[in-house]
């Protein structure tokens, strides 16, 4: 049985973009009485299985909350971990990224990272420049309030310089001016681990997202899981403020 098999035939569809909070691989180790590296390590087998799902159902863009601008505060031998678990990953991932024509995309502030990481990245982008299949966007060093302070300046200075009336500011403008610019928001946005919050996540494109918060630790996320919170999405109404059909 196929993957689209087990969606409903009736609904509103799948969503074009996906965004995640991968939330609780800290926890998830607490658990089993293991350094909290165990649990990033777990989680990365949940990033391999959610990416193979969204491309074998065709969605088009997925988007996960990897490295927070507020992760930087965690101890020094964690972030050092974590930024070696992402260059690894890359490495590792980048052939299987190509095969399924799957382009590497970063939102955030990169230039923060460490430089071997960032020639990674560098290298997996250029690799995959050309796939038009789906985008696979990581979050690394972002922030929410940073990208909208960051959107905010650009717009002032061309307004400044006069390459910008202040009467031309739209939203269509704002949005071209943000990291995600040229993307679609995200339909359906998933946090797991049971946290009631956004975490300073995509706080601009997420204004009309479906939200579905699960208490499952993200290294115990599943493929079936993921399918599950997907029939769950194609049932609701999303009517972005108008009155719907009576």
């Amino acid at each position: 049985m196929s993957s689209k098999a087990l969606l409903p035939e009736t609904g509103a569809g799948l969503p074009r973009h996906v965004a995640i909070i991968m939330d609780g691989n800290g926890r998830w180790a607490k658990k089993r009485l293991l350094n909290r590296v165990k649990g990033h390590e777990k989680g990365v087998d949940a990033v391999r299985t959610i990416v193979r799902t969204c491309r074998e159902l065709r969605i088009e863009v997925l988007t996960l909350y990897a490295f927070s601008t507020e992760n930087w505060q965690r101890p020094i031998g964690e972030i050092n971990a974590l930024m070696s678990m992402l260059k690894r990953f890359l490495d590792n991932e980048a052939p299987e990224l190509q095969e399924n024509n799957i382009r590497l995309g970063v939102i955030g502030q990169p230039q923060r990272l460490p430089a071997a990481v960032r020639e990674t990245i560098e290298h997996v982008q250029t690799v995959t420049a050309g796939n038009d299949g789906m985008l696979l966007n990581l979050a690394l060093s972002y922030g929410g309030r940073t990208e909208i302070t960051e959107m905010v300046r650009a717009i002032a200075s061309k307004v400044a310089d006069g390459s910008l009336p202040l009467q031309g500011i739209d939203e269509a403008v704002v949005a071209d001016h943000l990291y995600t610019r040229g993307v679609p928001d995200p339909d359906l946005m998933i946090r797991t681990s049971g946290e009631m919050r956004i975490s300073n996540f995509l706080l601009w494109q997420l204004a009309y997202s479906e939200i579905y918060i699960t208490e499952t630790l993200w290294p115990d996320f599943s493929r079936e899981e993921f399918i599950e919170i997907l029939k769950q999405y194609q049932t609701r109404d999303r009517r972005f403020g108008k009155v719907g059909p009576s």
